[in-house]
């Protein structure tokens, strides 16, 4: 900072597709401050280190922050100012800040620096201070691709790529750029193991009406790939020419870039028109075709069997064998890895006993993680990546004996969870709205969770996807409608920090209700197939329609996992699915 006259330097949680998931070549901020959450900003000056996080992660900072001098700023909480105040607060008129512009959305960008332009303050976005102190930065990833292939693979490259080449004359222009790896993924049919959990490929992606140039490492493309690539028109450039690619078209065309999905450091050098609206694919693959959700629901069933076997193994090893938060993540992986079409996990698994799991994103270490024994409650979020689809689910089990407020605080977060698997709500309807569905039951308690009660997700992609968010805290823009075939988590929580934290999590698409003179109505099918642990359930909080509920998930549950497990898992299976 000092060598380059800045005053202070921006570090984000973030890589030139601004994933949700780096690479290791691009954590940056995780190597500076040795916070390990996946979401998170650091802001360095010559006086001050901080990190802006989300509630999510305020518990998992402090701890992770202790003592390295850097402050903890909890984003969202009351009197902490944002990033762009903070500095603007803190700095003088002149002075300089540093970030890679790689990592900076061209939507971000736009606003930081009109805030800071106020104050007379210079946003340098050809900085990549991080890059010249790490001096052993890890290389790119080189993990090959692959075509991701019928019959799994439910919508041809063809096809893909005809109906984001409609939207993009829909706009009036030649060229669309793209960034986002799920994107690009799932308009090329194509799928890698460049980022953890996400089956993607580090590649950029320029379309044109009858061309598309993919700016990928060609090392990681076989033959034969290539060939079958060549004859769809795809043309392979090297990954480093990304930026120079898009530079190279004339200034008399238009670009289509997704503003928010697009960093500012790549269109920079851009002569061409640059027209910006969300990414066509973006809203397209969030509709999964009949097809798709027939493959979802047997990787369901899988994954439900796969979770059989792993809680009839917990049960039987607790109290007589030594448990874990690390063994959980361990042999919830191993049961899943045996079931049919499994790739591998979607995310890191959270296995979080009492109090851990008040961090709704805990993450257990070897140097620190909780042994499961005594009483209290044990949270497990996790989820598989399979060839017909991704799944995402969190139920909290009893160990020993649930005290009677954590009775209490499961069934409030059941009763949320209920009351949304049975809304009715009109199709269009914008996602955010439905979260008060959800979080009524818990407000009625005088209580509440800082995390969205839903996020889109992917066919056999990521599982984090938009453009859907039912969560109030989202603004309600015409791409948050809710339309058929979207597959939306439904995960309200509560959480005592110290003690305990609960989550109940199920997959929900969004299906017909039926047509009336109003228009038409969509409801929620529910895809994942687990038992929600009963015992820490308190009976006479439930209402009639509410145990109705139940009951019936379970039943289904049993019909349609019994083919698929024997012995023990069988016999869990049934136990936990009788009637309430």
């Amino acid at each position: 900072m000092a060598a380059h006259g800045a005053q202070a330097c921006i570090v984000a949680s973030a890589d030139p597709h601004l994933s949700e998931y780096l690479p290791e070549h691009w954590q940056a901020r995780a190597w500076l401050s040795g916070f390990e959450g996946s979401a998170g900003t650091l802001v360095v000056t010559a006086q001050f280190a901080g990190l802006w996080t989300d509630s999510r992660y305020w518990e998992q900072a402090d701890t992770d922050l202790r003592g390295t001098g850097i402050q903890t700023m909890r984003a969202g909480a009351p009197g902490v100012p944002g990033i762009v105040a903070w500095l603007a607060e803190n700095l003088p008129p002149g002075a300089k800040v540093a970030v890679d512009g790689l990592t900076l959305s061209v939507q971000t960008h736009r606003a930081w620096q009109a805030d800071l332009d106020a104050r007379q303050i210079t946003l340098d976005t050809g900085l990549d201070l991080p890059a010249q102190a790490w001096r052993e930065r890890p290389g790119l990833p080189a993990a090959p691709v692959y075509a991701h292939e019928a019959p799994f693979a439910c919508r041809s490259r063809a096809d893909n790529l005809a109906a984001v080449r409609a939207a993009m004359s829909s706009r009036g222009t030649q060229w669309h750029w793209l960034s986002s790896l799920d994107d690009i993924a799932w308009l090329l049919n194509l799928r890698g193991a460049d980022v953890d959990y996400n089956p993607v490929f580090l590649a950029h992606a320029l379309v044109g009406q009858d061309q598309v140039q993919l700016f990928v490492d060609p090392a990681k493309v076989g033959t034969e790939l290539a060939r079958q690539l060549r004859q769809d028109g795809v043309r392979i450039l090297p990954y480093g020419q990304a930026a120079e690619g898009l530079a190279r078209l004339p200034a008399d065309q238009k670009v289509l870039i997704d503003p928010a999905r697009t960093t500012i450091g790549i269109v920079r050098p851009a002569r061409a028109t640059l027209v910006e609206d969300i990414n066509p694919s973006h809203m397209i693959k969030s509709r999964k075709n009949d097809a798709e959700l027939a493959h979802v629901r047997r990787a369901m069933e899988q994954d439900g069997a796969a979770l059989c076997e792993f809680f009839a193994w917990f049960e039987a090893a607790l109290g007589r064998e030594r448990i874990t938060e690390l063994t959980i993540d361990e042999k919830i992986t191993a049961a899943r890895a045996g079931r049919q079409h499994f790739v591998c996990p979607s995310f890191s698994t959270i296995a979080a006993f009492n109090a851990n799991g008040a961090m709704p994103h805990y993450h257990a270490t070897p140097q620190s993680h909780a042994v499961i024994e005594g009483d209290g409650l044990l949270l497990i979020d996790s989820g598989g990546q399979y060839l017909g689809g991704t799944t995402d689910i969190t139920r909290v089990v009893p160990v020993g004996a649930p005290s009677a407020e954590q009775k209490r605080d499961y069934t409030l977060v059941l009763k949320g969870m209920i009351a949304l698997s049975r809304a009715v709500f009109p199709q269009g309807a914008a996602a955010p709205a439905l979260d008060a569905i959800a979080r009524q039951p818990i407000w009625q308690a005088l209580a509440d969770f800082g995390h969205g009660t839903g996020h889109g997700v992917g066919y056999f992609l990521n599982v984090h996807e938009g453009p859907q968010a039912i969560s109030y805290r989202s603004p309600a823009k015409p791409s948050m409608a809710m339309l058929p075939g979207m597959i939306t988590s439904n995960e309200p929580g509560l959480y005592r920090p110290g003690k305990w934290g609960i989550r109940i999590e199920n997959l929900v698409a969004n299906r017909p209700a039926g047509t009336s003179e109003f228009g038409d109505f969509l409801a929620f099918e529910t895809l994942t197939l687990c038992p929600i642990d009963t015992r820490c359930v308190q009976p006479d909080m439930l209402s009639g329609d509410e145990r109705q509920w139940l009951d019936d998930y379970h039943r289904q549950v049993r019909r349609r996992l019994e083919p698929l497990v024997t012995g023990d898992a069988a016999r869990w299976l049934n136990e936990r699915t009788q009637p309430l």
